[in-house]
C-alpha cells in the first residue's frame, strides 16, 4: 500500500516537473522571440559589434560603384591615435550638446575712428590700408545679404565667354600695355607663342643679382625674363610665375652663357632648370622625347662657330653616311641681333625653339594648369618688335568653382560641440582657392580627431575683388560650415587680420587649449601636432613651431622694412607663418590688446605673432619649442606639416598615411 502511495506520488512528481520545465521553455521562447528584433535593430552591438560592422554597414546602404579614392580610403587600415578619441555618449547628450551658430562671419571688427591713423611708429600705413579694405568689405557683404541684382552673376554653368583663337601686337603696342600680352583664356594642348625680338646691348651693372661682385666692382650685363603668368590671388601679392624663361647673354656668375627656367608657385621659387650649353645626359628624363638642354658652343665665339660650320661638312663628305654627326650651333641669343622664339604647349611640358631649331624644354609642375597662364611679360635687356600667340582655347575657363568643390555631405564640417576642444585650427585662404580647400577637406581634415569634433578646423578666407567669386564663396561656406568670413577686402599685407580672427574663434568660439595657424597649402599631421603640444605641461604658455632666432629685416628691396617700421636690428623670435601653434592664454591676450587698440599690426603675420609672444612672455614666462618638422619649404621626413603642398599631393600624402600608416612626401615636381 506504501509502496503505491510512492510509486504515484513519484508520477505526479514527474509530471509536475515536466510541466514545470514546458512552462520554463515557453517563457524562453517568449524572451528570445521579443529579443531578437532588438539584436538586429542594434546590429548585435551586445554580442560582437566589431564583428558585424561590415554587414550592418551593407544592409543599411545599395551597394553603388564609389569614386577610387574613397575606396582607396575603405580599404586603408585604421591606424592607432596617438592622443585619446572620446567617443560620442548617445546616451548622455547633455555633455554633447551641438552649438548653433547663426553666421558666417567672423566677429573681427576695425574702427578706424579709434585708431591714431597719423601715428609716426610705423604702423599708421597699415592702419589705413585696413580701414579701406573693412569699409570696402563691408560694402561687398551688404550687397551678398542684400542680393543686390548687380552682385549676383550670370549663371557661369551655362555662360562660355568666347575668346580670340589667336593674338599679333606689335612691339609698340607691347610696350605701351606695359609690356604684358593677356591671354584671356590661357593655354591649352597645341598653343604657341612666338616673340620677334632684339637682345640688347650689354651694359655696366654694379648689383647683378646673378653674380657676385665686391664693393666698387661692376659686370657687364645683358640679360631678360620672359614669363607666362597667371591671376594674383590677393592684391600686394606677386603674380604666380608658370613659366620663368631667363636667358644671360653675359652676366651669369658662371662666366658662360645660360638659359635658365624656373617657376614661382605661391611666391615659392622651385628648383632652376639650367642650360649651359651641354646636351642633357641620355639617362635624363625627356620631355615629349625632347631633351631638356640642347647642346651649343660654350664660348659663343661667331668665328669659332663659322669654322665648326665648315668643319663638319668636310668631316660630312668625307664620312659620309656611314657615321652620325653632331652639329656645334652658337649660344641662341646674341646682342644687337634679331631672333625668333616659339615657345608651344605639350602634353608634358613647354618647348622651346629659337630660330627654327629645338634649345630647351621645361617639364610642367604641380600647382599650375595650362589655363591658369593668362598673361605673357618680357623685361629686361630687350627690344620686342612683334608677339604673336595661336591655337589659343576658344572658350573661358572661368574660375569654375563646380570643377573643383564636391558637394557632398561626406566632406561637410563636423558640428562645433558646446564644450572645449583641445586644438582650434585656422586655415588661411584666399576667396578662389575652391580647389585648396576641397583637397584639404577631402585628406587631413578627415583625421578622426577632426571628425570627432576633439579638434576643430576652420578656413578664414576675407572678401575677394570679384563679387562673382564672393557669391560663389558664400555657397560654398553654406554648404560646408567650415568656412568663417572676415569681412575686409583680401589684401597681401593685410593677412595679419586672419591671424587676429584665428585667436578670436579660437578662444571665443572654439574654447580652445591651443591654437594652430597655417595656409591652405599646408599638410598638417593633426595626432603628430596634439602628441608635440602635449610634451608641454597644460599650465605651461607655449608657442611652437620652426622658430627663426636673430633673423634680420630687409632694409631694401620688395621685402624692405623700415626703420620706422621696425628700429631693431632683429626681429624677436618668430616661428614660421605655415604652420605654428600658441596657447590658449597668447590667443586671448592678442584678442585683448587688438579690442583695446594696443596691438601693434605688422605685415608679415609671422614677424607679428613673434612681437605678440614677446610682449606676453614679458609678464609670463612662454615655453618656446623649436621643430624643423614644421617644414617651411616643403615637405621633410617624419614632418608634422608640411608647406606648399597642391591639391594633388594633399590627396597623394593622405592616402599613403591611411594606407602605410607613416608620413610619406609627394614630391611630384
Amino acid at each position: 500500500m506504501k509502496k503505491a502511495k510512492f510509486d504515484m506520488f513519484m508520477s505526479w512528481s514527474r509530471q509536475r516537473s515536466v510541466q514545470v520545465l514546458i512552462f520554463i521553455a515557453f517563457v524562453y521562447v517568449v524572451l528570445v522571440g521579443l529579443e531578437v528584433p532588438f539584436v538586429f535593430k542594434t546590429g548585435f552591438s551586445l554580442v560582437s559589434q566589431e564583428g558585424f560592422a561590415k554587414n550592418r554597414h551593407l544592409n543599411s546602404k545599395t551597394f553603388v560603384l564609389e569614386s577610387e579614392e574613397y575606396v582607396e580610403e575603405r580599404k586603408a587600415p585604421n591606424r592607432p591615435v596617438d592622443a585619446p578619441v572620446r567617443v560620442l555618449d548617445q546616451s548622455r547628450p547633455e555633455r554633447r550638446r551641438i552649438r548653433e551658430l547663426h553666421t558666417l562671419l567672423s566677429n573681427l571688427a576695425f574702427n578706424g575712428s579709434s585708431v591714431n591713423m597719423n601715428s609716426t611708429d610705423g604702423f599708421s600705413g597699415i592702419l589705413k590700408s585696413a580701414k579701406e579694405a573693412f569699409d570696402v568689405g563691408k560694402k561687398f557683404w551688404e550687397e551678398l545679404e542684400l542680393h543686390r541684382q548687380e552682385a549676383i552673376p550670370v549663371d557661369y554653368n551655362n555662360k562660355t565667354e568666347e575668346c580670340p583663337h589667336s593674338i599679333s601686337i606689335s612691339g609698340l603696342e607691347f610696350q605701351e600695355k606695359g609690356r604684358m600680352m593677356v591671354l584671356p583664356c590661357g593655354l591649352t594642348l597645341g598653343s604657341h607663342i612666338t616673340v620677334v625680338g632684339k637682345p640688347k646691348k650689354a651694359h655696366p651693372e654694379q648689383d647683378p643679382k646673378i653674380s657676385l661682385l665686391k664693393t666698387g666692382q661692376f659686370l657687364m650685363v645683358s640679360q631678360f625674363m620672359m614669363e607666362l603668368q597667371g591671376l594674383k590671388t590677393v592684391d600686394g601679392e606677386d603674380p604666380p610665375r608658370i613659366l620663368h624663361l631667363n636667358p644671360r647673354l653675359r652676366g651669369d656668375w658662371s662666366g658662360k652663357p645660360v638659359i635658365e627656367q624656373n617657376t614661382c608657385y605661391r611666391m615659392q621659387w622651385g628648383t632652376a632648370q639650367r642650360c649651359d650649353g651641354l646636351r642633357s645626359k641620355d639617362t635624363e628624363e625627356t620631355v615629349d622625347r625632347q631633351v631638356k638642354c640642347e647642346n651649343w658652343i660654350r664660348d659663343n665665339n661667331d668665328t669659332h662657330s663659322e669654322q665648326s660650320k665648315s668643319s663638319w661638312w668636310l668631316n660630312r663628305l668625307i664620312a659620309g653616311r656611314t657615321k652620325k654627326m653632331s652639329i656645334d650651333w652658337p649660344f641662341p641669343f646674341s646682342e644687337e641681333k634679331l631672333f625668333v622664339l616659339t615657345l608651344s604647349a605639350g602634353f608634358e611640358g613647354y618647348h622651346i625653339n629659337v630660330d627654327g631649331r629645338h634649345v630647351t624644354s621645361f617639364p610642367y609642375r604641380t600647382g599650375f594648369a595650362l589655363e591658369d597662364a593668362t598673361g605673357l611679360s618680357l623685361n629686361g635687356d630687350i627690344d620686342v618688335d612683334s608677339v604673336f600667340a595661336a591655337s589659343l582655347p576658344a572658350t573661358h575657363p572661368n574660375f569654375a568653382p563646380q570643377r573643383h568643390l564636391d558637394m557632398s555631405n561626406r566632406w561637410k564640417a563636423p558640428p562645433l560641440l558646446d564644450q572645449p576642444v583641445d586644438m582650434f585650427i585656422g586655415i588661411l585662404s584666399a576667396g578662389n582657392h575652391f580647389a585648396e580647400r576641397m583637397a584639404i577637406r577631402k585628406s587631413w581634415m578627415q583625421h578622426q580627431l577632426i571628425r570627432s569634433s576633439n579638434v576643430v578646423a576652420r578656413f578664414f578666407v576675407a572678401l575677394h575683388a570679384r563679387k562673382e567669386v564672393n557669391v560663389e564663396l558664400k555657397k560654398e561656406a553654406d554648404f560646408f560650415g567650415d568656412i568663417v568670413i572676415v569681412p575686409y577686402m583680401d589684401h597681401y599685407d593685410l593677412v595679419v587680420l586672419k591671424t587676429v580672427a584665428i585667436c578670436e574663434y579660437g578662444v571665443r568660439v572654439a574654447s580652445a587649449k591651443n591654437i594652430m595657424k597655417c595656409d591652405d597649402d599646408t599638410f598638417v599631421r593633426v595626432d603628430a601636432v596634439i602628441k608635440e603640444v602635449k610634451k608641454v605641461p597644460e599650465n605651461r604658455s607655449l608657442y611652437i613651431g620652426n622658430i627663426n632666432y636673430h633673423h634680420k629685416p630687409l632694409r631694401s628691396g620688395k621685402w624692405a622694412v623700415t626703420y620706422e617700421e621696425w628700429p631693431e636690428e632683429d626681429y624677436p623670435a618668430y616661428a614660421n607663418g605655415p604652420g605654428y601653434i600658441v596657447s590658449a592664454d597668447i590667443a586671448n591676450f592678442i584678442v585683448s590688446e587688438y579690442d583695446s587698440y594696443n596691438l601693434k599690426l605688422f605685415k608679415m603675420e609671422d614677424v607679428s605673432m613673434g612681437m605678440w609672444v614677446e610682449k606676453f612672455n614679458s609678464s609670463r614666462p612662454v615655453q618656446y619649442v623649436h621643430s624643423l618638422k614644421f617644414s617651411q619649404s616643403g615637405c621633410v621626413e617624419d614632418y608634422y606639416s608640411a608647406h606648399y603642398q597642391s591639391p594633388r599631393q594633399m590627396i597623394c600624402m593622405w592616402n599613403k598615411l591611411q594606407q602605410q600608416g607613416r608620413p610619406l612626401c609627394c614630391n611630384m615636381r
